[in-house]
């Protein structure tokens, strides 16, 4: 099996699936690629068994065959190459590859194809078109609320909930919660996948910046995505998602519209001041006026700074952990955002101000208990 590729493009593709290889020590065939040839087309595939990515191009060969490469060590190589051919020679009787480039020759071992683990396709799935940027937005305003709890698989991964006229992604690790709703999407038929954490960063960062469109495609095991010559398929989690709807309060007559980047830089610098554990700030907020504070006993650290904003209900005193407002504030655009609470020991809920064409998200933040000494 020879065939011959140019370095720059084969690193591209490579480095593009990678992230779905396993450095598995119980299965070592999983820290190669496949690497297929037939009708002068390379497939290189990479798995983890829950995750595999496999991509395609197009190449000089004259004959077909299948070999697994080590993935590290080609990575390795390929970025220390110049942009220029390079021969792939693998003897099929030994699984000897050669790798020849400008004057250099380069020898390592592969293994076996045939150990390499299937990858799973999809026959008979439904299938939803989703343009890029609308996904890679999704994913980026629920990955950050996602469990880690291995305890609480279900919550390990953001829930897609299709509907007819409209795709709902949530997250949510119990102290924070993201709902993040499309109008401008829809499904023939009503479905709810849970996808894991590690396959959304994968598609996250390896989705285009323009319209292409991705297709979706899903069974009750597998969401199957394919985009330019990327494909993705993964496992789903095969776990009842919690009735988040019931955890989101309806009657929040308290009503606080902040400037978002203000109240986002204040609340980072105010926590550098908080216990280090509980990242607690309070929030008093009296009139048209805020007052956020954190103190740290232990160190005698304290911190206060005051802010203007519009506020609609009673004069009230709530605690937040400032890591998970933060967090929040970042993945959120418009100018203003307002925050509407009921009682000091309810659930906070975070929208922006001006809601975006087709989209509509809600934020829910967990107070913490303030000790009014």
């Amino acid at each position: 099996m020879r065939f011959i590729v140019s370095t720059s493009i084969l690193l591209k593709q490579l480095q593009a699936i990678n992230g779905a290889s396993s450095t598995s020590t119980v299965l070592p065939i999983l820290e190669n690629f496949l690497f297929e040839i037939k009708d002068n087309n390379l497939t290189i595939s990479a798995t983890d068994l829950q995750t595999s990515m496999v991509t395609s191009l197009p190449i000089e060969a004259k004959e077909e065959g299948r070999v697994a490469m080590p993935s590290k060590i080609l990575i390795e190589t390929l970025k220390t190459l110049p942009d220029q051919p390079v021969a792939f020679s693998v003897d099929m009787n030994t699984l000897a590859i050669e790798i020849s480039a400008g004057d250099g020759k380069y020898k390592l071992s592969g293994e076996n194809a045939d150990d390499f683990p299937k990858i799973p396709s999809i026959d008979n799935g439904s299938i939803i078109q989703m343009p890029a940027p609308i996904l890679s937005e999704a994913i980026s305003k629920t990955i950050f609320a996602v469990s880690n709890d291995e305890l609480r698989p279900a919550m390990s991964g953001v829930l897609v909930q299709l509907a007819e006229k409209n795709v709902t992604f949530v997250s949510t690790d119990a102290h924070k919660l993201v709902r993040y709703t499309r109008t401008d999407i829809g499904a023939e038929k009503p479905a709810s996948l849970i996808l894991p954490k590690k396959a959304l960063s994968l598609l996250k960062s390896s989705l285009p910046s323009d319209d292409t469109t991705v297709s979706i495609e899903y069974n009750q095991t597998n969401a199957f995505f394919s985009f330019g010559n990327i494909n993705l398929i993964c496992r789903l989690i095969d776990e009842r998602y919690p009735d988040y709807a019931a955890v989101i309060p309806q009657v929040n007559p308290n009503k606080l519209t902040v400037d978002r980047l203000l109240f986002l830089n204040t609340l980072r610098r105010v926590v550098i001041f908080a216990n280090k554990t509980t990242h607690q700030v309070r929030l008093k907020i009296s009139g048209s006026e805020l007052h956020i504070s954190a103190e740290d006993l232990d160190f005698s650290n304290e911190a206060h700074e005051r802010l203007s904003c519009q506020f609609e209900g009673d004069d009230m005193e709530i605690g937040f952990n400032a890591k998970f407002l933060v967090e929040m504030l970042n993945n959120l655009e418009s100018e203003e955002v307002v925050i509407e609470m009921s009682t000091p020991n309810r659930a906070g809920l975070l929208v922006p101000a001006t809601s975006e064409d087709h989209a509509d998200i809600l934020m829910l933040v967990m107070p913490v208990m303030l000790n009014n000494a």
